[in-house]
């Protein structure tokens, strides 16, 4: 991801003045031969494999945090205490003691968001609007989806991402989880409750040598919940899964309500779903070819398609808009996931987790 964000840099030309941009000062890695990729910026960073060197570079302003999540609490730390802004990947933390500890470090002066690329989709973006407006009159039941099979085949060799001393208790939920959260949490929505079953499926994989270690995190995650936007309450279903066979990396919100639904897909990117029946009309779904209709103008004509490339340029316009504007000047008003959005996260995963040990729906905290 940090080779997308340098991409996304790189491409600053595509969109419209936005009266700031961002330039790579100084790039971490200890992989030296990820670190070298760098090399081929047009104006190199300062490379290093000590992030300690990279704060402590008085020409560095704001710091992407993508690294193992047993990481983000000390470096997300001392971001802060050597005061860089900071955008954080998912999910801020290995864990809510870790997520609370963090957050506990940010000053009113530095601006903190987390990473979440999807909702910048132009579907999502979409979405985003219709739920600000209330166009669903009371909603029957929202569902989300973060759904891939990259862990489909048992052969896969391990990486951190399937260890939980790196990648968390959480499993597929703290590495997913901030995708299938953004939208109803940006909505308002409270989950009140969680009933959580987990699978991990495949439990051993080939480790450096080709031997089987251990494989300990979850894979999927089916989440179903209880939720509230202030009036009414309703089903929320929530999934992340690295196992789901037919899926290469689909993102999915769905919301069904008594006046209007709508449904969106990065399976079928272009296309948004809309039905309204006020008024005792049919039932009759209305597919939306959106197009290249982004939240930050862009050279590409509106006829042409998006892409996730073009959602992290999105969403990295949004974090230096508010950065350099502040959130009440910003070209458009969707921003990035917050700290506090983060924060409600982790006491859902942190409860999934109960629930499924318990096999018991667990009530969220206030």
């Amino acid at each position: 991801m940090g080779r997308e964000f340098a991409s996304a840099a790189a491409r600053w030309v595509h969109l419209a003045p936005l009266g700031a941009r961002p330039v790579v000062a100084a790039v971490c890695d200890v992989d030296a031969e990820t670190l070298a990729w760098y090399e081929r910026l047009d104006a190199p960073p300062l490379l290093t494999d000590d992030y300690r060197e990279v704060l402590g570079d008085s020409s560095v302003e704001a710091v992407y945090c993508a690294v193992p999540h047993h990481l983000h609490e000390e470096i997300c730390i001392a971001a802060l205490a050597a005061g860089k802004h900071l955008l954080v990947e998912k999910p801020v933390g290995i864990d809510l003691p870790a997520n609370e500890a963090i957050l506990r470090a940010i000053p009113d002066e530095l601006l903190v968001r987390c990473s979440s690329e999807l909702p910048f989709y132009p579907g999502g973006q979409a979405v985003a609007r219709w739920l600000a407006e209330r166009r669903y009159g009371r909603i029957v039941e929202a569902r989300a989806q973060f759904l891939h099979s990259s862990d489909l085949d048992p052969a896969k060799p391990i990486n951190w991402k399937r260890i939980s001393a790196f990648n968390g208790a959480y499993g597929c939920l703290g590495d997913l989880g901030m995708h299938v959260l953004h939208l109803p949490l940006r909505a308002g929505w409270k989950i009140l409750n969680v009933r959580a079953i987990l699978s991990d499926i495949v439990t051993e994989r080939p480790g450096p040598d080709g031997a089987l270690v251990a494989c300990d995190t979850w894979d999927n995650a089916v989440l179903l919940c209880e939720a509230s936007d202030g009036e009414d309450r309703f089903p929320l279903r929530l999934e992340t899964k690295r196992i789901a066979p037919g899926e290469m990396n689909t993102w999915t919100i769905e919301v069904d309500g008594m006046v209007g639904s709508i449904s969106y897909s990065t399976k079928q990117p272009k296309t948004l779903r809309t039905m309204s029946y006020e008024g005792g009309v049919s039932q009759e779904w209305r597919h939306t070819d959106l197009g290249y209709t982004s939240a930050y103008p862009a050279i590409t004509g509106s006829i042409f398609e998006f892409g996730f490339p073009d959602a992290v340029l999105q969403m990295w316009a949004a974090f230096c808009d508010e950065l350099a504007h502040g959130p009440d000047r910003m070209r458009q008003p969707f921003f990035c996931a917050t700290p506090e959005e983060s924060a409600i996260t982790h006491r859902v995963f942190t409860a999934a987790l109960r629930s499924h040990e318990e096999a018991a729906t667990v009530s969220l905290p206030g």
